[in-house]
């Protein structure tokens, strides 16, 4: 019995993979950019795939939605992921102006990144018609680890190998080898890199 349940798994993932990078193939296409070996896990939702830049060796997992809708005419990509990504599954990105995410980018299940937020101050129509406000650049730099359920809010850098705590809202920087925690999201801890400990003796 074990056997077989251990085969019948390994049959499934096979399975899983197999679809996993023929859907890949098929929509890597429409996008401005799609790098080699790049993976989504189905179901996905993808609007504005023009405007978006993928580099090779990335990995969404399932249910992320891909959203680029820049403002006014725009060749150029307005959300770019670096190669060798990890997306868990769940996760949202949208951007409007530019949502810019460095190589080998840690991201836990259902984190939310945004360059905007929406506008809601006309009481005369519904939020969804107001279109969109704080429109701002979204750094996440090349090593960073987002934890699970957190949400970044445009205007943010978040630096080179720095951790973001799970249900954190950042709202401001987060420097470079740093842990932010909290809502809104606050520096507790920092670190000096290993390579900088190792050359300093």
């Amino acid at each position: 019995m074990t056997a077989l349940r251990i085969n019948g798994t390994a049959i499934y993932r096979m399975i899983q993979d197999s679809y996993s990078k023929a859907l890949s193939l098929v929509i890597a296409g429409g996008f401005h950019h799609w790098g080699h070996g790049s993976v989504v896990r189905p179901p996905v939702r993808v609007s504005g795939e023009r405007w978006i830049s993928v580099g090779s060796g990335v990995h969404f997992g399932a249910g992320c939605w891909l959203n680029a809708d820049p403002i006014g005419m725009a060749d150029a990509p307005v959300m770019l992921i670096g190669d060798g990504c990890s997306f868990a599954g769940g996760c949202v990105i949208s951007a409007v102006s530019q949502v810019r995410i460095g190589r080998e980018v840690l991201v836990a299940r259902n984190v939310y990144i945004a360059d905007h937020d929406h506008a809601y101050l006309d009481v005369s129509q519904a939020i969804m018609r107001q279109g969109v406000a704080s429109v701002d650049q979204v750094i996440i730099g090349d090593g960073a680890w987002l934890g699970q359920n957190c949400v970044v809010t445009s205007g943010v850098r978040i630096g080179r190998g720095a951790v973001v705590a799970a249900n954190a809202v950042v709202t401001k920087d987060v420097p470079d080898y740093s842990l932010a925690a909290g809502a809104p999201a606050k520096v507790v801890k920092s670190w000096v890199p290993a390579t900088a400990q190792a050359a300093a003796h």
